[in-house]
């Protein structure tokens, strides 16, 4: 096993971990069906219903009834995948070049269901408490089993299921705050194949499994003001969240069981997932329109190197899986979102907006684990309130990503081997939201 295979699983990691609308690496950020129907425009300001715990914990003091939020949003994703190739070379093949083939169907996002629970209680005209449990981020890439990319990663999972206790005050008719710390969940489990160097190259391949897992705090905090009953602006801060996965580098098949290294392996990951800042306006611009706007901004310039270590490796395979530093050189992002909402009648609104998603990816370490570029989306929504208790909203989401180009090579062997592969890559998604808010 090569140490630069480890260095993709470190940048598929940290690369899953976007809270872009399904940002970089297929992530999520559907924690909100009325919101996902604006393209998540005035998410810090809006303050519809329960799901105000995630976009601005301060919007708790603006709900007058104790009232519950459920619901899901899917996510099928599809990549088109072109001019692929693949090549071994290295002093192994005298200088030479021999090709390797395999299949690039890009069906590489399986149908992906993301839940959201919320629960929000007014105490009196100032206080308000609540919960939110939600899936912030998430990644799953499987691709075929004969992927031509396959030495750069060939299945790659990763979520975030976070806990949210939250507390909001309200000092007067036009100022609130709200604070609520924040319990993470990570998971992740990456695979790739690693080519077998005492069989025919290109077969009988071997494969490294990493998983791994951890439990974090972090906090949301947020302010509201109101500067007239029909417009109000909010800001929403959410923290960076210091990991440290521990679990296992799982070696099998291959020149692994040819060569007694197949096996299980400690291995441990530090990892800090950025502070992002959203700022958003919500203006009623009267009784039957409302008009948001948003950005955001994501502190991605964090991830400058990733080190991960690993023990208990035999003296043989230490030199390949020593503390490894892996240079990301990742860029700070922003989102930009507009949306309007049509309040047809007191049963029906009608939701739409656009949003701009930048990735914080570059040319130089973009993998297939991650083949993503600059992004539009567009969304549709609709709410229902049969009664006054009642809310069912439904919301859609279309985007398109940029082509972006893929160049990968890794070194085996010492550097005797080479494995090369490029290609282009073009994503788009569909994503589809339902949700239900009662009021007691």
């Amino acid at each position: 096993m090569n140490k630069t295979w480890l260095k993709t699983a470190i940048a598929v990691a940290v690369g899953a971990l976007s809270t872009q609308v399904m940002a970089a690496g297929f992530a999520l950020n559907e924690q909100s069906i009325s919101g996902m129907g604006t393209s998540f425009a005035g998410r810090s300001s809006s303050a519809d219903d329960a799901t105000t715990v995630f976009g601005n914990p301060a919007g708790m003091a603006l709900l007058e009834r104790e009232q519950v939020s459920l619901g899901m949003a899917a996510i099928h994703a599809k990549t088109d995948i072109s001019d692929s190739s693949g090549s071994f070379s290295g002093p192994a093949l005298g200088g030479a070049t021999l090709p390797y083939g395999g299949s690039s169907d890009g069906d590489m996002v399986p149908f992906t269901a993301v839940p959201m629970g919320y629960y929000v209680k007014p105490i009196d005209e100032k206080w308000a408490v609540g919960v939110g449990i939600y899936v912030p981020f998430g990644l799953v890439t499987d691709y075929e089993s004969g992927f031509q990319g396959r030495y750069f990663g060939d299945y790659s999972e990763v979520r975030v299921i976070t806990v949210q206790p939250t507390v909001s005050y309200r000092f007067n008719e036009k100022l609130s705050v709200g604070f609520g710390p924040t319990i993470n969940r990570i998971d992740g489990e990456l695979q790739s194949k690693s080519p077998n160097a005492v069989g025919p190259l290109g077969s009988n391949d071997g494969r490294v499994k990493v998983t791994g897992t951890d439990t974090a705090l972090g906090f949301n905090a947020g302010v509201l003001y109101e500067f007239t009953p029909q417009t109000r602006a909010g800001v929403t801060y959410h923290s960076k969240v210091a990991y440290k996965l521990e679990g296992d580098t799982e070696l099998s098949g291959g020149s692994f069981a040819l060569t007694g290294a197949a096996g299980d392996y400690d291995a441990s990951l530090e990892l800090d997932t950025p502070e992002s800042v959203d700022v958003s306006l919500t203006h009623e611009l009267n009784d039957q329109w409302t008009l948001y706007g948003g950005a955001m901004w994501t502190r991605w310039s964090r991830f400058e190197a990733i080190i991960i270590e690993n023990d208990g490796i035999p003296a043989p395979l230490q030199g390949n899986l020593a503390p490894i530093v892996e240079e990301q050189d990742w860029h700070d992002t922003w989102s930009y979102a507009i949306g309007a909402a049509y309040k047809l009648n007191s049963e029906w609104t009608l939701r739409t907006g656009l949003a701009f998603d930048q990735s914080p990816t570059n040319n130089t370490h973009r993998s297939p684990r991650i083949p993503t570029g600059d992004r539009t989306a567009i969304s549709l929504g609709l709410a229902w309130n049969p009664t006054e208790d009642v809310t069912v909203d439904l919301a859609y989401s279309y985007l398109r990503e940029e082509e972006v180009e893929i160049s990968r090579d890794r070194s085996y062997s010492g550097g005797l081997l080479e494995a090369n592969y490029d290609a282009s890559y073009k994503n788009r998604a569909h994503g589809f939201g339902a949700a239900m808010t009662y009021r007691f």
